[in-house]
C-alpha cells in the first residue's frame, strides 16, 4: 500500500503549531474556497445560504459580542465597511478560540504537514486568482480608465486622494499596462511548483505596493489588499530560511520541495492534472478573455448623436425668467456641463439634486430623439437610479445646444456652447528630449 509523502519536517516546535492553527482557521474563513465553485451552474444556490449565514453572524456578533456601530453598513464595492471590519473581529476570534481548542484537542500531534499542503495550495491560489483579476483590468486599462472629461474639468484641489491616485494611474496607459503585466506574470509563475517561490516573491512585492497606495490614498481596498500581503507572507515563512540564505546570507539553499507530492493512484494524478486545467481555463482564459472584452467595448463607443460628447459651456442660464449671472459661488446656475459617450455625465454645479463628487454634480443622460428630449437621472454609491428631470433640446448649429424645461419646479432655460477649452493631458505628450522641467 503506497502513502502519500507529505513535504515538511516530522517535528514542528509549538509556536509553529499554534500560528498554523490560527491562520489556516483566519484564511479559510476568510477565502471561503468553496465558494470558487460558483462557476459552476447552480453551485451559487448553495453557497448563498453560506453567504446568508455568515451576513447574520457578522451582524449578531456586532450587536452582541462587539456593540461597536449601530448597524453596519454592507460591502458596495468598498472593501474597507464597518461590515468588513465587524467580520475581521470576528473571523480574528474565532481563528484564536479555534487555535486554543485545536491545539488542546490535537495536543500530542507533533505536525501538520499533510494540513498544511492544502493549506499553502489555497493561499497560492488565493493569490493567483486575484494576480490575474487584477492584471487583467490593468493590462487592458479597466481598472483605472485614462480621466475622462468630467474628471479633468474637476480643479484638482477639490479631488480626493483616491480619484487623484486612479487619474494619477489611468492619465498613464503604458504605466498602467506595465502594472498590470507584472501582476499577471507574478500569477502565471504561482501557476507552477518550480517557480511558485518567484511567483509569492514577486507577489509579495506587487501586493505591498498596492497595500501602501491604498493607505496612502485612502483607497477602499485596504483590508483586501493587506490580506493579499499576509497571504503571500504566509506562504513564504514556509521556506523563510532557504530565502534567507539565498538572498541575505549568501549561502546555499537547499531544493524546495513543499508542493512536490506523489499521487500514489492514477486517478489521483488524473484528477489533480484535470483541477488545475480546468482552474487555468476558468479563472486565467476565460478571465483575461472577459477583460479583452470590455477593454473592446469600451474603445468602440461610437459618438453620440445627436449629442455630441465634450465639454459645453453654460453660456446663458434663465431661471423662472430671470438671467442668472455665473457668479463663483453660486449653487444652482450651471457653469458648465459634460457629455460623455456612455451617457454619463456632469454639471459643474453645487446643487444637490445631482450625485455629487468633487464640487460637480454628475448624472446618466439618455436622448429621445422622437421627442427631441433628454431625460436626466443619477445613481447613487448603492447602484440605485433615480430620476431627475427631462429637458427639452434644440441643436441650432453644430456647437450650441439649447436646453429648456423644468426642474423642480422651476422653469429652466439655457444655452450651451462647444467649449474651447483644451486639456493637455488628454494629448498624452511624451519627450525623450526635456531641456526644462515641464
Amino acid at each position: 500500500m503506497y502513502q502519500i509523502m507529505w513535504p515538511g519536517k516530522p517535528d514542528w516546535p509549538l509556536w509553529q503549531r499554534l500560528l498554523f492553527r490560527f491562520f489556516f482557521v483566519y484564511f479559510v474563513l476568510y477565502i471561503s474556497p468553496w465558494q470558487w465553485l460558483e462557476i459552476i451552474p447552480g453551485v451559487n444556490y448553495v453557497t448563498g445560504y453560506y453567504s446568508k449565514f455568515i451576513d447574520w453572524l457578522v451582524n449578531a456578533a456586532n450587536k452582541n459580542i462587539f456593540h461597536v456601530y449601530k448597524s453596519l453598513v454592507p460591502l458596495n464595492g468598498s472593501g474597507d465597511t464597518s461590515w468588513a471590519f465587524i467580520q475581521l473581529r470576528l473571523f480574528l476570534l474565532i481563528a484564536f478560540v479555534s487555535m486554543i481548542v485545536w491545539s488542546l484537542l490535537d495536543r500530542k500531534r507533533r505536525q501538520n504537514n499533510r494540513l498544511a499542503y492544502w493549506f499553502r495550495i489555497m493561499l497560492r491560489y488565493f493569490i493567483i486568482i486575484n494576480c490575474f483579476g487584477y492584471g487583467f483590468a490593468k493590462v487592458f486599462l479597466s481598472q483605472m480608465p485614462f480621466p475622462n472629461n468630467s474628471l479633468m474639468a474637476t480643479s484638482l484641489g477639490d479631488l480626493l486622494p483616491m480619484r487623484l491616485s486612479w487619474a494619477f494611474m489611468g492619465a498613464s496607459p503604458t504605466y498602467e499596462f506595465f502594472s498590470g503585466l507584472v501582476e499577471v506574470i507574478a500569477g502565471a509563475l504561482l501557476l507552477f511548483r518550480r517557480t511558485a517561490t518567484f511567483g509569492t516573491l514577486l507577489a509579495a512585492g506587487v501586493f505591498a505596493n498596492v497595500m501602501l497606495m491604498n493607505l496612502g490614498y485612502d483607497i477602499p481596498v485596504k483590508l483586501f489588499s493587506t490580506h493579499l500581503l499576509i497571504a503571500c507572507l504566509v506562504l513564504l515563512s514556509f521556506e523563510y530560511r532557504r530565502i534567507l540564505n539565498f538572498l541575505v546570507s549568501n549561502r546555499y539553499a537547499e531544493q524546495g520541495n513543499l508542493y512536490y507530492i506523489r499521487y500514489p493512484k492514477k486517478w489521483m494524478r488524473i484528477a489533480a492534472v484535470t483541477g488545475k486545467l480546468l482552474f487555468i481555463v476558468f479563472f486565467v482564459i476565460l478571465g483575461g478573455v472577459e477583460s479583452y472584452k470590455g477593454y473592446a467595448q469600451r474603445s468602440n463607443i461610437p459618438e453620440s448623436k445627436p449629442i455630441r460628447s465634450g465639454l459645453y459651456d453654460v453660456t446663458v442660464f434663465v431661471k423662472n425668467g430671470d438671467t442668472i449671472a455665473p457668479l463663483l459661488y453660486d449653487t444652482i446656475r450651471w457653469k458648465d456641463i459634460v457629455f460623455e459617450k456612455n451617457g454619463s455625465g456632469s454639471v459643474g454645479t453645487t446643487d444637490t439634486l445631482f450625485w455629487q463628487r468633487y464640487r460637480r454634480g454628475y448624472f446618466r443622460s439618455k436622448v429621445d430623439t422622437v421627442k427631441k428630449e433628454i431625460e436626466f437621472s443619477k445613481s447613487n454609491p448603492a447602484f440605485e437610479t433615480f430620476y431627475l428631470f427631462t429637458l427639452q433640446y434644440e441643436i441650432p448649429d453644430s456647437s450650441s445646444i439649447i436646453l429648456k424645461g423644468k426642474i423642480r419646479n422651476d422653469s429652466v432655460y439655457t444655452v450651451l456652447q462647444r467649449s474651447k477649452r483644451h486639456f493637455q493631458l488628454a494629448e498624452k505628450q511624451f519627450h525623450w528630449l526635456s531641456e526644462y522641467n515641464r
